[in-house]
């Protein structure tokens, strides 16, 4: 896909912005989450995770710029070691999706701690 880059206001071409959000390669992973939230916890599972962040499915979703942490695991033949990984993760909501009956939110990953 060619992108065309803008022009500023001399006329000169300027690369095109990138949202760093959408700018890494997700991948299609069902992994199991349990989130926290300032109201609970609740179980979620991922549809799809990048380097930045991930889209899970939950019956509650939380507002849009609230703060949650998680904790992943990723899957040994994923990470290239011997066993799973746990990765523990703080984010924020960043959006919601409606796909028929399913509701899914877009985490942004702000930190995160690798848990052994």
């Amino acid at each position: 896909m060619t992108t065309l880059n803008q022009l500023d206001g001399n006329g000169v071409a300027r690369p095109p912005r990138q949202s760093p959000v959408r700018s890494a390669v997700r991948f299609p992973m069902k992994l199991p989450l349990t989130i926290q939230t300032d109201i609970g916890a609740f179980k979620a599972v991922t549809e799809n995770v990048s380097a930045n962040g991930l889209l899970f499915v939950c019956e509650y979703l939380p507002q849009v710029d609230s703060q949650i942490e998680f904790t992943i695991a990723m899957p040994a033949a994923i990470m290239g070691s011997d066993k799973d990984v746990s990765i523990h993760c703080v984010g924020r909501i960043v959006r919601h999706e409606h796909e028929g009956s399913d509701k899914k939110a877009a985490v942004v990953i702000d930190e995160y701690f690798l848990r052994a």
